[in-house]
């Protein structure tokens, strides 16, 4: 299979061999020829599987062979600012060998918009938007939506979740009902089963079943307070090149990527409250060697390609068995090996034991459990924590205590 047997124009398979594309992976062959026909498209396929040229490479040549009109013709719809910006620039770098060059916009909040602003007059061919900042443009009268054609719902799982639900309503409320609908996703919960369905007409319904990444999964336990010098020692007895560590809330990591600086790492930090610009200058660095452990939040979980990225480590448990795996995918990517690390902490408030059978389980899984030495918990984990209980080797159960007062009240009443 090659892209010239896909139909793509020469001036697109010129693009391709520039980007190093050599054959259409397996997503991108049973994309392209529905897409390039016009019709609807569900697909499914893991991360790393090159899901955004899938989508990306059809549309320009449907833009180039349809006659222009009041645009945007295109409109690409990401739940973060990472994934829109790699889409953007992906659509910008295999239109640059295009005769006719199609106008690009990205568009995304936490930015001010009125830079956004200034760059749709004028018009675009291709809107590439999360909801809610396209949702900002619309009110300040920055574009029309009624000239819509194609419409691309990138990671749909997230976009037809709950966070997204009512914006994206709003957001096909103001598209044309005829157009081409698109969706593609790594996972798809059947929860939004009858969403896709209410989206899509007649899809051509393409589901990837790929060899899994390697990706060798290991679980260690240990305690809360244990964390932060066992995540050093693992770097240091590691040494991986790059490492990407998740945490829950953009205080731990800056807290995290704080104390590993302090201690010698070359450290950064990503997360939501970031300026665009602070973000893009940390995944260069990290991309370019200048740091070598970046702390973020979910905000890195989807979209981001890190080239050999190494390990990815959840020092804090993702919230779902699906950012699990949107988190240990930004590792052994594209046939590479890669190594995702858990701490279970089997003191945490949160029940860490339980909350990752849960996810083993619905991953139907098991990872077997670890502990680092010089870092064995003082919590032990026992079976009882899959229904949330918590034996300890230093703190006696709430049981025990209850039959040891009996004991004192019995001995108390037998020496009167």
């Amino acid at each position: 299979m090659s892209f010239a047997s896909l139909g793509l124009t020469p001036a697109l398979l010129r693009a391709v061999r520039e980007q190093g594309y050599h054959a259409p992976t397996a997503i991108q062959a049973a994309a392209l020829p529905p897409v390039l026909a016009g019709r609807d498209v569900l697909a499914i396929a893991q991360t790393g599987s090159g899901k955004t040229a899938a989508f990306v490479l059809p549309l320009l040549q449907r833009l180039v062979e349809s006659p222009a009109r009041p645009g945007p013709r295109v409109l690409v719809l990401a739940p973060t600012r990472e994934l829109a910006a790699q889409t953007a620039e992906l659509l910008r770098e295999l239109a640059a060998r295009l005769l006719h060059r199609p106008k690009i916009a990205l568009a995304f909040g936490g930015v001010s918009i009125n830079p956004q602003l200034m760059a749709l007059r004028g018009g675009c061919d291709v809107m590439v938007a999360t909801p809610g900042r396209l949702l900002d443009l619309l009110d300040h009268n920055g574009l029309q939506l009624a000239g819509v054609q194609h419409l691309v719902l990138d990671e749909a799982d997230r976009l037809l979740g709950q966070g997204f639900a009512d914006e994206l309503q709003r957001v096909l409320a103001l598209v044309p009902a005829r157009r081409q609908s698109l969706l593609f996703s790594a996972t798809f919960a059947p929860a939004v089963q009858a969403l896709a369905d209410a989206l899509l007409h007649e899809p051509e319904r393409i589901v990837i079943e790929e060899a899994p990444p390697q990706i060798t999964q290991r679980a260690l336990q240990l305690d809360r307070a244990q964390r932060l010098p066992a995540l050093r020692q693992l770097l240091r007895d590691e040494a991986w090149p790059r490492a990407l560590v998740f945490v829950a809330s953009r205080y731990t990591a800056e807290l995290v990527s704080d104390k590993l600086f302090a201690h010698g790492f070359k450290a950064g930090v990503l997360h939501g409250e970031l300026s665009q610009g602070a973000r893009r200058e940390v995944l260069a660095a990290l991309k370019s060697g200048e740091v070598q452990v970046l702390v973020a939040t979910d905000v890195a979980a989807r979209g981001l390609h890190i080239d050999a990225l190494d390990a990815v480590i959840n020092y804090e448990l993702p919230r779902s068995a699906a950012d699990y795996t949107h988190r240990i995918g930004r590792t052994g990517r594209a046939g590479a090996r890669g190594v995702a690390v858990s701490f279970i902490c089997a003191d945490s408030a949160e029940n860490a034991e339980s909350h990752f059978r849960l996810i083993e389980k619905r991953r139907d899984q098991r990872v077997p459990r670890e502990r680092l030495a010089g870092f064995e918990p003082e919590a032990v984990a026992s079976e009882a924590q899959a229904t949330g209980g918590i034996k300890s080797a230093t703190r006696k159960s709430k049981k025990d205590k209850l039959r040891e007062a009996a004991a004192r009240a019995a001995g108390d009443a037998d020496g009167h």
